[in-house]
């Protein structure tokens, strides 16, 4: 049988000649790329100015409590479970409690503000809305606590950590320190949304009645004091 011997054939290699147009042709392609890498794996940053877009958002979460109630208030056993029922929830400053009694008596009133009193919750006020009355039983009443709370939503926020930042956007993740902070270090949430209600009575107005007070009274040993005075 024979032998077929394979044929050969010479390959001519060229070098190719690296040039600065042909580097630069090569370079912007891949320049033009890496942003959009990128851009793509973290999103980039689109708020321009310096306002956070993260606030706090306050929510407002109802509980009830129905109680027999008499034309003399509410009896002891009731005051007792009230207060147990505060005591659960924690009630605190901030807390809004309200009265729904279909028979609108005052001493139900008073009875449970004498209960909210020993909690730190000075004024409790009456159902605005019928829905807080809605399936009363005759002769009972219902408490109604009312709590706030501050929450900063999507946060944190690194949607757009990209190391490209064409645009010179704020991170999105800005604010959400300060704006979380705030929220949760807030006494009563309802600030947040219409600031807080105050008589226009100050401590410096406190302090300065005592320091009043001091100045005009006498002195306790008649005759004695001395006129430190450097007036003539």
């Amino acid at each position: 049988m024979p032998v077929i011997a394979p044929t050969l054939r010479p390959v001519t290699s060229r070098a190719l000649a690296i040039t600065p147009a042909l580097s630069l042709a090569l370079a912007l392609p891949l320049a033009l790329a890496l942003p959009l890498a990128l851009g793509g794996c973290g999103g980039l940053p689109r708020n321009a100015t310096l306002y956070s877009t993260h606030q706090p958002e306050v929510s407002h979460s109802t509980l009830s409590l129905d109680l027999p109630a008499t034309a003399e208030g509410l009896a002891p056993a009731q005051q007792q479970q009230l207060a147990a029922w505060f005591t659960a929830m924690d009630l605190r400053y901030g807390d809004r409690v309200t009265v729904a009694d279909p028979l609108d008596r005052p001493t139900t009133h008073a009875a449970v503000a004498d209960v909210a009193s020993g909690f730190g919750i000075a004024q409790i006020g009456k159902a605005a809305a019928p829905a807080e009355a809605e399936g009363l039983a005759p002769g009972f009443l219902r408490v109604t606590l009312t709590r706030a709370s501050a929450t900063v939503p999507h946060c944190p926020d690194w949607s757009a950590n990209a190391a490209s930042n064409p645009r010179d956007g704020t991170s999105s993740n800005f604010g959400c320190a300060i704006n979380g902070n705030l929220a949760a270090m807030v006494a009563n949430p309802e600030d947040l949304l219409r600031g807080a209600r105050t008589t226009g009575h100050t401590s410096a107005m406190s302090a300065e009645k005592a320091i009043a007070a001091w100045r005009l009274s006498p002195p306790t040993t008649p005759g004695t004091a001395k006129d430190s005075s450097t007036r003539q």
